[in-house]
């Protein structure tokens, strides 16, 4: 599954299903404290083109600003939370728990590294940002001089 390709997914009680193109096959693993209290550890996603992303029925998906730049999508009905993305529409993560067929996905990154608990290790050799590296990037080009 390198390059995009076509996923789809849905909820724990299936409320909320979508549709989406995804970037690539690479998983990235988020350690912020947000995420680890909204997924109840690491928050593990794919990327996606937000733009491509279809609900096929909204009523069910409820949206929670949770910083001044990102806003996480999760299923009203169950509270399995979906996705994330960032609020000027550039960027966008799938929970890869979520979709309906994970194979090809691999573990690619790590961002907010320095938030990470001590209790945990992944095995995998991938790439690791701090919460400021990672912040930094995503801000990147939108700063006004």
């Amino acid at each position: 599954m390198a390059g995009p390709h076509d996923i789809s997914g849905r909820c724990l009680c299936g409320a909320v299903t979508f549709t989406a193109k995804a970037a690539g096959s690479d998983v990235g693993a988020c350690h912020c404290s947000m995420c680890q209290r909204w997924a109840a550890g690491p928050m593990l996603a794919l990327g996606i083109d937000a733009g491509s992303l279809k609900i096929a029925d909204g009523a069910s998906l409820g949206a929670y600003q949770s910083s001044e730049w990102g806003e996480r999508l999760f299923c009203k009905a169950c509270g399995t939370p979906l996705f994330w993305r960032s609020l000027d529409g550039q960027h966008a993560f799938v929970s890869a728990g979520a979709l309906n067929d994970r194979s090809g996905l691999q573990l690619a990154s790590q961002i907010y590294i320095d938030e990470k608990p001590s209790y945990y290790e992944f095995a995998n050799d991938t790439v690791k940002m701090t919460g400021a590296e990672f912040a930094a990037m995503m801000t990147a080009g939108t700063k006004k001089d």
